[in-house]
C-alpha cells in the first residue's frame, strides 16, 4: 500500500476542522493511487526563537514528520512517501530518526516502515539525502549505545568501528594495553584493572583536507557498574550506554565521510569496562597521568574523568586546531539540565557560539556551564598529590568533574567539554526517538564540524 503524508494546507480542502501541530489523521480512498493519506498540522513560526535557542520552523517539520509516520505505522503501513514540507533535509532526519528502532535481539522483529521523498525536484532529493544521512549517523549511535555490554566489550566495540568506518577510507588504529603502559596513560589503565576485559584505545583519522587537525574525544566505558565504588543495582543496566560520547563521536565521523565533508577530524576513544575485584582500583589510591600529575582516586565511579584525561594529554602529540569531548560524565548535569540540553564546558567563547548555532539548526540543544577557578579549588588543594579526581565540598558535580579535565587539556588550545548523561536516554521525549538511549547531540556534531570545515 503507498501512502503520502502531506502538508497542511491540503487538510483545509477536506475538511473545516484544524488539525493541531504536532497531530495527525488519516483519510482512506480519496485518490486512486494513493489508498491513504496522513495529514498532519504543522505550527508554521519563525525560524529562530532566541529563548528556546531552536530553529523551531525545522522542529515544528520534525515533530510533523514523526506524528505522521506513528499514524501511518499504527495502522500497519509500511510504504510511506512524504512530501519536503519546504525543508527536506528536516524531513529526511526525522524519517530515518522515527522510522527506527533497536530491536536486534529480538527473534521476531517488527517490520520497519519504508520512507521515500514524494514529488520532489533536484535540489529537495539532495537535502533530502542529506537529511537521511544525518539521521542514520544517529541511529548509528543509538545502536552501539543500548547494545547489551556483553556484546559490546571493548574488542567488540573496536572490530564493529573498523568494519563501519574503514570502507569509508576512515583509518582506524587500535592500540592495546602495552602500548597505554609505554605512553604512561596510568588514570586510563587504573579503570581497566577491575575487569579481564582488555582496555582499548582507538585512534581513528579522517582526512579531506590538509592542516592540523579537529579532535574529537569520546569517552568509551563500556560498562560501568562504579568499581568499589559500586553503583545502586536499580537502573544499573543503563550503564550499556556509558559509551555514549565514543558512539555519538563514531556515528559523527561516519556521517561527515558519508557527506564528504572536506575536513581533518580525529577521534580519540580510551575503551574500558569499570567493575568491581581484587585487582580493582581502591578509593584512595593514587595514580598517575600520561603529563605526570597524580591523581587521588577518591570514588572509582567518577572513571570517566580519568581515561579522558589521558585520552587529552594524549591529543597534545595530534597538534589540535580543537579539542572536543563528549561524555556521560555527571548524574549531576541530569539534576541541572534534564533532558533538554547538552551541558557544554568550554575556554572559548566563539567556539561555543558556532556550537549552539549548530544546536539550533539540528533542535539539539546546547547550554553552556560555568568553568571557573572556584571549582579547580575545590580539586587542587591537596597535601600529598596534585589532584583529586572527585571535590571535598557538596554540589556543583558537573562543574568540578569538568575542572577535573581542564588540568589535563594540552596548553594554549581551544577546548569543549560536553557532558551528554541527561540527554543520553532511554526516557527520550523528542517525538521523533523512540523509548532507548538517544544518540544526542550526534547531528549536532555533524553540523558543527561541517561549519568551521567550509
Amino acid at each position: 500500500m503507498e501512502v503520502v503524508l502531506f502538508f497542511l494546507g491540503l487538510f483545509y480542502q477536506i475538511s473545516g476542522n484544524k488539525i493541531k501541530p504536532g497531530k495527525s489523521r488519516i483519510f482512506w480512498g480519496l485518490d486512486n493511487e494513493y489508498q491513504a493519506i496522513a495529514v498532519v498540522g504543522v505550527n508554521n513560526k519563525s525560524e529562530k526563537n532566541e529563548l528556546e535557542l531552536r530553529s523551531e520552523k525545522k522542529e515544528n517539520i520534525r515533530t510533523a514528520v514523526a506524528a505522521g509516520i506513528r499514524a501511518l505505522d499504527a495502522v500497519d503501513v509500511k510504504n510511506i512517501s512524504i512530501e519536503n514540507f519546504s525543508d527536506a533535509e528536516a524531513v529526511g532526519e526525522s524519517s530515518l530518526l522515527t522510522g527506527w528502532k533497536f530491536q536486534e535481539y529480538k527473534s521476531k522483529k517488527d517490520e520497519l516502515p519504508i520512507i521515500n521523498l514524494f514529488d520532489a525536484d533536484d535540489e529537495s532529493c539532495k537535502l533530502w539525502k542529506r537529511g537521511t544521512l544525518k539521521g542514520h549517523a544517529q541511529n548509528i549511535a543509538r545502536r552501539l549505545a543500548d547494545t547489551p555490554a556483553n556484546l559490546l566489550t571493548p574488542s567488540i566495540f573496536a572490530n564493529q568501528v573498523k568494519e563501519l568506518l574503514t570502507p569509508l577510507g576512515v583509518d582506524v588504529k587500535v592500540y592495546d594495553k602495552e602500548w597505554a603502559e609505554n605512553q604512561k596513560m596510568g588514570a586510563f589503565l587504573a579503570v581497566a584493572k577491575g575487569s579481564i576485559e582488555s582496555p582499548k584505545f582507538l585512534e581513528l583519522t579522517y582526512k579531506r583536507k590538509e592542516g592540523d587537525p579537529f579532535v574529537l574525544v569520546g569517552k568509551g566505558v563500556t560498562f560501568d557498574a562504579g568499581g568499589i565504588s559500586l553503583k545502586p543495582a536499580a537502573q544499573m543496566d543503563q550503564m550499556r550506554a556509558d559509551m555514549s560520547g565514543a558512539a555519538c563521536a563514531v556515528g559523527t565521523l561516519y556521517g561527515l565521510a558519508k557527506l564528504e565533508t572536506p575536513t581533518n577530524v580525529k577521534v580519540l576513544i580510551p575503551l574500558v569496562e569499570n567493575l568491581p575485584s581484587g585487582s580493582a582500583v581502591k578509593p584512595g589510591d593514587v595514580v598517575f597521568a600520561r603529563n605526570g600529575k597524580s591523581i587521588c582516586v577518591d570514588n572509582t565511579d567518577a572513571e570517566g574523568r580519568l581515561i579522558l584525561a589521558d585520552a587529552l594529554c594524549y591529543s597534545a602529540e595530534l597538534k589540535p586546531r580543537w579539542v572536543l569531548d563528549i561524555a556521560t560524565l555527571t548524574g549531576a548535569m541530569m539534576v541541572a539540565l534534564g533532558d533538554a540540553a547538552t551541558g557544554v564546558f568550554t575556554n572559548s567563547n566563539d567556539l561555543y557560539k558556532i556550537l549552539e548555532s549548530s544546536g539550533s539548526e539540528t533542535g539539539d540543544r546546547v547550554w553552556r556551564m560555568p568553568l571557573w577557578k572556584h571549582y579547580t579549588k575545590k580539586l587542587s588543594e591537596n597535601a600529598a598529590y596534585d589532584l583529586n579526581n572527585i571535590s571535598k565540598g557538596r554540589g556543583g558535580g558537573s562543574c568540578t568533574a569538568a575542572a577535573f579535565l581542564k588540568e589535563f587539556v594540552p596548553e594554549k588550545t581551544n577546548w569543549l567539554h560536553l557532558d551528554i548523561a541527561g540527554v543520553m536516554g532511554p526516557d527520550n521525549t523528542e517525538p521523533y526517538l523512540s523509548k532507548g538511549m538517544s544518540g544526542r547531540p550526534t547531528r549536532t556534531l555533524i553540523d558543527f564540524l561541517e561549519r568551521q570545515s567550509s
